[in-house]
Order: C-alpha cells, then sequence, then structure tokens
C-alpha cells in the first residue's frame, strides 16, 4: 500500500472506531466500545505508517538529487 492509501485507511479506521464507541457508550455495550477503540487505534497506526513511508521516500529522494548534482 502506498503512503496515501495508509492515511486514508488509517482515517476511516480511526472514524469508524470513534463511531462504534460512541454508539458502544450510548448503549452501554461496553464490548462495542472496545472494538471501537482498537479500530481507531489500528487507524492511528495505518496514518503513522504513511507518514514514515512519505518520510523515507523523502530522505531517498534527497539522495538521488544530491547524487545526480555530483555526478
Amino acid at each position: 500500500m502506498g503512503s496515501t492509501s495508509d492515511k486514508i485507511s488509517g482515517l476511516t479506521n480511526e472514524a469508524i472506531g470513534n463511531a462504534k464507541q460512541g454508539v458502544g457508550k450510548a448503549v452501554g455495550n461496553e464490548k462495542l466500545q472496545a472494538e471501537g477503540k482498537l479500530q481507531e487505534i489500528k487507524g492511528e497506526g495505518q496514518q503513522a505508517l504513511g507518514d514514515a513511508k512519505d518520510t523515507v521516500k523523502k530522505g531517498a529522494d534527497n539522495v538521488s538529487d544530491f547524487a545526480h548534482k555530483k555526478l
């Protein structure tokens, strides 16, 4: 998955997780609240992965640009 896909999936999972937590809290369903929290955390991880991929790509691009300038 690319960094943008990871970020979009992460945002989606966070939103769904937050919704599950809200519904679980409203109806008194602790299991649904827990599932929502897990999904939210998963989304946060996916977004962090997307950010890390962006950072690595930018670093590689900088190295490549530097190498081309030296040639």
